[in-house]
């Protein structure tokens, strides 16, 4: 059984920045993705941001810009830098990962972005 063991989120203002972190239980899985979803309530969950083995970035267009996926392939960590918070990036973070499609996902971790 993988878990994946989220850390950071919070309460920022405006304009401000926060850093979330996941990390996987097991070592031993090469996972093919890694990277965030997020859910604004009332909202269905989306792509934040996402960073396959090899390097390759995906970005929802609201964050292009403003948030910074990278990934430690052998921690098995996953890091979102998010700057120039907006209280519309207000939601609970998911982090996700994925091992030939079978997808494992964190518990979520509340950003609050107030205005």
């Amino acid at each position: 059984q993988v878990q994946l063991v989220e850390s950071g989120g919070g309460l920022v203002q405006a304009g401000g920045s926060l850093t979330l972190s996941c990390t996987a239980s097991r070592r031993s899985i090469n996972f093919h993705v890694m990277g965030w979803y997020r859910q604004a309530p009332a909202q269905k969950r989306e792509l934040a941001a996402t960073m396959d083995y090899a390097g390759v970035k995906q970005y929802t267009d609201s964050v292009k810009g403003r948030f910074s996926i990278s990934r430690d392939n052998v921690k098995k960590m996953v890091t979102l830098q998010m700057n120039s918070l907006k209280p519309e990036d207000t939601g609970v973070y998911y982090c996700y990962a994925n091992f030939f499609g079978t997808e494992y996902w964190g518990q979520g971790t509340q950003v609050t972005v107030s205005s």
